[in-house]
């Protein structure tokens, strides 16, 4: 079974190239969200090593001092790997995890559905949601995402599917049909479980997959907002993605950390038309692994402009 999500994605590629050389099926037969899983489904780890010699890149001997366990660094636009290491490993992801759940809400909820924060939600209790507190899903969306809070995780798990169970089946499903296959959910929020597990290799194309979704996209780039309660309370939220308020150009996504996990984060940028995502895991630190997601997104820029510098000399 561990293999079917692969042979899944490689199957709708396969079918798609035939289809196209015979000249049966036009691009405007392909449904966004086809056209989103077969864009971030391709992955060269070829052509970058055609047009530059990375070792040479500015940056390039400071990654190996990262104290990261995992990464991938990846061109959005081409799928071109930049830098990785251990990216195809099994790692615990932490509340990288609520991407995931961020995008499920998204494509099974309503977002103007009222939520309230109930007993059977209310887990973790180290989150700004509080017992009896009612938000609407969309500004529930927002302060999970930007503050990393694991009971409003459980509340839209339970919205979207009628219980938690039930939802953490859909994110199996879901994370198969991306062909994620060292992924297994087990919760909606990322805290310590055996049993809820990634690859950096993974959680890039569950980032890539998100971030073409607008309204995910939005929620995640957004770096403070008054979170409104359907009461007339609000929540200052900050997001606690520090690249957001400190990296030019950054647009998302999220932050993750237990101890079983380390310090994670997924994150994205774009400058001068390049657009890059990542994924780090196991960072020593607090602030280690924003320094070290930066070191790797401005190597990865430079990485891609004598890329694109090189290769409009040779053709």
């Amino acid at each position: 079974m561990k293999h079917i999500g692969t042979i899944f994605v490689t199957w709708m590629l396969l079918l798609f190239v035939a289809s196209c050389r015979s000249g049966q099926r036009e691009d405007s037969d392909i449904t966004p969200e086809q056209a989103r899983l077969m864009a971030v489904s391709h992955i060269d780890s070829t052509s970058l090593m055609m047009f530059v010699n990375t070792d040479t890149v500015q940056g390039r001997t400071k990654l190996d001092s990262l104290s990261a366990d995992a990464w991938m660094l990846v061109d959005d636009s081409t799928g071109i790997i930049i830098s990785q290491k251990n990216a195809l490993e099994r790692r615990y992801m932490a509340s990288i995890t609520k991407m995931m759940t961020c995008l499920l809400a998204l494509e099974n909820g309503r977002l103007a559905d009222s939520i309230e924060i109930t007993s059977d939600v209310f887990i973790n209790k180290d989150s700004r949601v509080r017992l009896g507190d009612e938000y609407l899903m969309n500004d529930l969306l927002y302060e999970m995402m930007m503050i990393s809070d694991n009971d409003a995780a459980y509340a839209l798990a339970k919205q979207v599917a009628g219980d938690t169970l039930q939802f953490y089946d859909m994110m199996n499903r879901k994370a198969m049909y991306l062909g994620m296959d060292s992924t297994h959910f087990a919760n909606p929020n990322g805290m310590p479980n055996d049993n809820n597990f990634s690859s950096a290799a993974d959680l890039i194309k569950l980032a890539r997959y998100c971030m073409r979704d607008s309204a995910f996209a939005v929620i995640v780039g957004t770096a403070e907002k008054n979170i409104p309660l359907t009461d007339g309370r609000y929540l200052a939220c900050r997001n606690s993605n520090a690249l957001l308020h400190t990296y030019e150009g950054c647009t998302g996504i999220k932050t993750g950390y237990t101890r079983q996990a380390g310090y994670c984060l997924a994150s994205s940028a774009t400058r001068s038309g390049i657009s890059l995502t990542l994924v780090l895991l196991n960072s020593r630190t607090f602030k280690s692994r924003f320094i070290e997601s930066a070191a790797l997104l401005d190597y990865g820029f430079r990485v891609m402009q004598a890329y694109y510098q090189t290769k409009s000399i040779v053709h």
